[in-house]
């Protein structure tokens, strides 16, 4: 079996699995200012297995594993790795599912998904609902892993209702996963409160114990290259994953680049409306790119009323309009 988690130079830093967020359009946004040098492994939405399994249902589920062409070319020229994330509680249809995607995808591993903290999931008994269920988590693990060459890691939290870390990453750890990332919170705090990285410290030293070759790398609130390097070094980690992070800095993964223009910023605005309308089309709710734009209208003057304007906007030439008229007034004074 390949296993790219080993051959990454440490410290990895990786883009979060994210909702409505990291699809193709915005992968290939992030992947093309990032420095191939920091930035080593992104991740699809979480895509259902039980969706993948059924004939009426797979279509749509699937577009969650789309890769772009364009995109596809940036994952070649810098060498990034991407992973496919799933989710479920069935251990036969995590089997078919990776089988699925090593025989028809061009992915490089596949993620389980065992730290989602939203109600609805949880109450089905899937992702992080499974940390009560180690048993029935151990069986999913294992049957993807014979079920694929590619390198299985598994993303999680640290429990329930309270903390259980330790106990809940020894049994993770016992099958051996490529790579575990742990999230610094239960699934009860949802995106509430702060990460404990304490927590996140106890489960790398269990990795240790238990299987060291696996990767262990820490999630919540990572804010920068520098901040997550300092949580590496302070929480004996192998690296961090990153994800609300990059809603405040798209250019996050690439410190070395001097501080965006506003026209920089507008730039981006257009090229990722651009890329995700050749991407969806009608296919995807144009509504879906209005929680983007928020990154690129901020920290300069009337970005206010310039986000209040993309809000109101019905389709991609209106954003197209106002956004270069935008351009237009600022470059002069603020480029």
């Amino acid at each position: 079996m390949s296993n790219f988690w080993n051959d990454l130079t440490q410290p990895i830093f990786t883009l979060a699995p994210m909702e409505d967020v990291t699809d193709t359009s915005f992968r290939e946004i992030v992947e093309r200012l990032s420095d191939p040098h920091i930035l080593s492994v992104l991740f699809t939405e979480f895509t259902s297995v039980d969706g993948m399994n059924h004939p009426k249902g797979r279509p749509r589920v699937s577009e969650r594993l789309e890769v772009s062409t364009t995109e596809r070319e940036i994952l070649n020229q810098k060498n990034f790795k991407l992973v496919a994330q799933i989710w479920g509680n069935k251990p036969e249809l995590f089997s078919s599912v990776a089988k699925i995607i090593t025989e028809e995808y061009n992915f490089d591993g596949i993620d389980i998904n065992m730290g989602c903290p939203v109600k609805n999931v949880v109450k089905n008994g899937c992702c992080s609902a499974l940390i009560d269920q180690p048993t029935l988590a151990k069986e999913i693990i294992l049957a993807t892993k014979e079920a694929t060459h590619l390198p299985v890691s598994v993303k999680t939290r640290t429990g329930i209702r309270a903390h259980t870390t330790e106990a809940w990453i020894e049994q993770v750890a016992q099958t051996k996963p490529a790579a575990i990332i742990l999230h610094g919170r239960t699934q009860r705090q949802l995106s509430n409160g702060l990460a404990d990285w304490e927590e996140i410290a106890k489960g790398a030293r269990v990795r240790d114990q238990i299987n060291p070759s696996t990767r262990f790398l820490g999630n919540g609130d990572v804010t920068s290259v520098a901040h997550g390097q300092e949580l590496i070094s302070t929480y004996g980690l192998d690296g961090v994953m990153i994800g609300r992070g990059i809603f405040h800095d798209p250019w996050l993964f690439n410190p070395s680049l001097v501080t965006p223009t506003i026209v920089e910023k507008l730039e981006q605005l257009i090229l990722h409306t651009q890329i995700f309308e050749r991407n969806w089309g009608g296919k995807k709710n144009f509504n879906i790119l209005k929680r983007f734009y928020k990154i690129y209208t901020n920290d300069f003057p009337n970005a206010a009323k310039l986000r209040a304007e993309l809000m109101e906007t019905k389709c991609f030439d209106d954003v197209y309009k106002i956004a270069q008229e935008a351009m237009l007034h600022l470059s002069d004074l603020y480029s």
